[in-house]
Formats: C-alpha cells, structure tokens, sequence
C-alpha cells in the first residue's frame, strides 16, 4: 500500500530584485522563510465543527463540507511533537494560545485534505482565519507520529529533503505519477511534480547533502527509484528526527542566552558586526508613545522584526525583510511608554566597506 504524503500548497518563489550577486541570492534564498531566533511561535488548534471547507472526495466528482476541528487525541500528539522539537534546546518556542487572531501557526485536521504546512514565516501571509497547517488523517496510528514531526519541520522553515538537488535521485517519473495518482493520495501530475520530482534550489534545501534519514524525507516503495540503486527496492526513513535535523534546526534557532539583550536607545544607531546568517537583539523601552521607525543602514540585506512583550513573552508586532532591494529594512510601528518592546535583526549579506547599523527613532 502506497504512503499517504504531505503536500505543499503551491507557492510563488520569491522574486529578488535583477542583478544580484550569486552570494547575496543564495544568502536570500536559503533564509527568506526562516523565523527570526527568539520568536514564540504561538499556536491554535482549530475544535468542533464550526470551521469547515468543502473538500473534493478523494477519487469521485463529489464534493462535501468537512471540519476543520481535531479532537483531542490528535492534538496531544502534536502538542507531543512540538514539544520535541522545543526540547532539542532550539531558540524558539511553541505556546498555545485559545484565540487564533494571537497565533501565527493555526492548526487544522480535516481529514480528505491531506497533511500540510506553510514553510516557515510563510505562515504570515495566510488570514487570521485560515489554517497554516491541516493534518488530514489520525495522526494516533502507528508510525504517524512522524506525519506531526514533519509538518513541524516545514512550520520551522524545512523543506522536502527528497527533492534536494544533493540526493542524486533518479525517478522513473511515469511510475512516480502513476503511483501518486491512485489511493491514498489521489494527486494530479501537476501536485506530484511539485512535491516529488522537482528539483529545489542548492542554496534552499536543509544541508549540503542528501539525509535519508531525515524526518523531512518521504518514505518510498520499490520500482519509483532508479538510482541510486540500494533504493531501488524501496527508501524507508525511521521516522524520527535524525542528528541531521538536529544539526540544521539548531544551527538556525541555537538555544537563547539568559541576558537580556541590549538597550537600543532612540536616535543612537547600534553597529552590528555580523556575518551571513547571524542575529542581533535589542530591548526598547521607549521614552514616550508615538509612532517609531526602527530600521537598519549600510549596504546589507536583512530582516527586521519588533515584538511586544506581553505576560512575559515577546510577541509579533511588526517586521520586514528588504528581500535583496536597493533599499533597508524599515518597520513604522506604534510604542507604548512604559511597555518593553524586542528588536531581532538577522543579516543575510552584506557588502560595500561600512558597517550595518540598527536604529530606532
């Protein structure tokens, strides 16, 4: 019987602005969608029956309304499961809110939907009433417990491990469509082609070599792989998180120091001194309410993020990525006197001979 996969929704790559250097795309490409360390990704499950969308029944021309509510049984597993990755000692956390509008990853389990997930801070461009992850069936089989570990995997910014220009995999692609075509999956050429047989770009993919083992790779039955050949028989993954995994996720979100950051005073800008993929936090207290622009200068590529601490924790206020543009990242947000507000600052590249600054004023 054929494994039932996670299919990612089809989204635009990102478009950089003409005539980057090959350092300054492949410093974008491999970070546009990672989340700035420090981040609480807040999450919500979706309950009950009064959020739905009509779905198509898998191998008919029918239709029909399902619910997008889970019940408790599979959401302990994903709580399980986050809290898995959590407990390697990455720098961002998971906390569970009641109210979607608080979070950024919202989680569905319509069955006949298939299991999902935006890809890291793609999750911020969905609606608040809209799901950034669906599991689409019972999650409390046996050796279902990977399908939660790997959705997490892309809500953290992982992609298919499978489709890595650095695996050397050679399909027998009518075979491959042949087999993705039929149940469980049900899936067209042209989803099957955008989850198996495409190629990622070097500089997007999880390493810089291929980890079958890796929770982010797809179990395969024999006769779709052609090379390399010990795979021909089939590829079976464990279905955990395998020291690959770990070495990449904690390498983008390392474990957070217990100071608290530096002050970043209005009007003084604060040097950076970073090197490709590296952060730089501050604290703002700010002196007065009103509307503050906090942003970076210096021939750089960057991605600014400001949070709010509430209860003790930062949350989302605002941010932007300068996304390889001629210009830098520049956030206009609101600050209350007498709240404590974060300022993250990742650093894709830079180049030129000044050095990147942060200000807030």
């Amino acid at each position: 019987m054929p494994g039932r996969y996670c299919s990612l929704v089809q989204a635009s790559a990102p478009v950089f602005a003409p005539g980057l250097t090959a350092e300054r795309l492949g410093a974008l490409a491999g970070g546009s969608r990672m989340w700035v360390n420090g981040s609480v990704l807040h999450y919500y499950f979706f309950a009950g029956d009064r959020d739905a969308s009509v779905i198509p029944v898998p191998g008919t021309a029918e239709r029909r309304r399902v619910s997008w509510g889970g019940a408790k049984e599979q959401q302990d597993v994903v709580r399980e499961c986050l809290a898995q990755w959590q407990g390697l000692g990455i720098g961002v956390t998971f906390t569970e809110v009641d109210d979607r509008t608080e979070a950024e990853l919202r989680i569905g389990f319509q069955l006949g939907d298939g299991s999902w997930s935006a890809v890291g801070r793609d999750a911020l461009r969905a609606g608040l009433h809209e799901r950034t992850m669906n599991f689409g069936w019972d999650l409390t089989g046996p050796g279902e417990r990977g399908t939660a570990l790997h959705e997490i995997g892309h809500a953290l910014g992982m992609l298919h491990e499978h489709q890595s220009p650095f695996a050397g995999i050679h399909w027998d692609d009518e075979a491959v469509y042949d087999e993705l075509a039929g149940p469980p999956n049900f899936w067209n050429r042209d989803r099957t082609f955008h989850n198996i047989l495409r190629k990622l770009d070097p500089d997007e993919v999880n390493g810089s070599v291929w980890d079958p083992h890796s929770i982010m790779e797809y179990a395969f039955p024999s006769g779709l792989i052609l090379e390399p050949e010990q795979f021909r028989a089939g590829l079976n993954p464990p279905g955990t998180l395998s020291a690959l995994d770990k070495e990449f996720v904690l390498r983008w979100y390392p474990p957070a120091g217990p100071s608290r950051p530096p002050a970043l005073v209005p009007f003084r800008s604060a040097p950076l001194g970073l090197g490709p993929g590296e952060q730089a936090d501050f604290t703002v207290e700010p002196p007065e309410t009103r509307t503050y622009t906090v942003g970076t200068f210096g021939d750089s590529d960057t991605v600014v993020v400001v949070f709010e601490e509430r209860d003790g924790e930062p949350r989302y206020l605002a941010g932007q990525d300068d996304a390889g543009t001629s210009g830098n990242a520049t956030v206009r947000v609101r600050l209350v006197k007498g709240r404590r507000y974060f300022v993250r600052v990742r650093l894709y590249s830079s180049w030129g001979p000044g050095e990147t600054a942060v200000m807030c004023w």
